[in-house]
């Protein structure tokens, strides 16, 4: 089973470091951009004197149009220990349904995450592989979420450039 924030929690380019951090955490500089590819951008930043590497990606489209989504962003950050790893993870701008899942598909492939607050996070690292492998074939990621006042929310990633920021991910030390 995965632990939450075994990594990070998440810290996003476009948001502050103190949404994601304690308050400690909170001084700590803000993510550096690697690169932009298509749709994926890649980014860095020091915690605890290490460098901890991700790529992330907005939606092009959000369902339903008369709802408040928030900030969504769909990240997959490098694993600094152990192999060479990836730890695909869904953050939405509102809390997620407690117990709920979120299911993402690339084709013809569906994946259940599961979720804690405004998070989702697949189990294990054999399904993290396969839903990275369907993402470097695929063309779009469609996501399904149910926020906590039970709201039906989908999305809609495009998948351009990914394999691209993964392998810029790979080199960032």
């Amino acid at each position: 089973m995965v632990k939450f924030g075994r990594i990070f929690t998440g810290l996003l380019a476009a948001a502050p470091v103190a949404l994601f951090c304690g308050p400690a955490e909170a001084q700590a500089p803000a993510p550096a951009k690697l690169s932009q590819y298509d749709y994926w951008g890649a980014y860095s930043y020091k915690a605890q004197g290490k460098t901890v590497c991700y790529i992330l990606s907005t939606p092009v489209k959000q369902e339903p149009a008369s709802v408040k989504h928030g900030d969504n962003f769909f990240l997959i950050s490098r694993r600094s220990s152990g192999k060479l790893s990836f730890e695909p993870q869904f953050m939405a701008g509102y809390e997620l349904k407690p117990q709920s899942h979120v299911v993402v598909t690339v084709g013809a492939k569906s994946f259940n995450l599961f979720t804690k607050g405004n998070s989702a996070w697949v189990e294990g690292e054999k399904q993290e592989a396969e839903l990275l492998a369907a993402m470097r074939g695929g063309s779009t990621m469609a996501i399904k979420a149910v926020s906590k006042r039970g709201t039906d929310t989908s999305y809609s990633y495009s998948l351009k450039g990914i394999s691209a920021a993964l392998k810029a991910v790979q080199k960032c030390k």
